[in-house]
């Protein structure tokens, strides 16, 4: 998952409207979507397992 974050954030500044914009806004703009990403995968595991607990009883 974060491959794929770092190779959208390389066609970004190459080729799309990221190289357009200052570096720093690019930078951090990719660094909330990798937050977000982690944030959203962390509360996804966490749902998994509390259903494979629940499924166990």
């Amino acid at each position: 998952m974060l491959f794929l974050v770092v190779a959208l954030f390389l066609f970004g500044v190459l080729l799309g409207t990221a190289g357009h914009v200052p570096v720093p806004v690019t930078v951090t703009a990719g660094v909330v979507v990798a937050a977000w990403l982690v944030v959203f995968f962390l509360k996804e595991r966490r749902k998994s397992t509390n259903s494979l607990k629940g499924a166990r009883r």
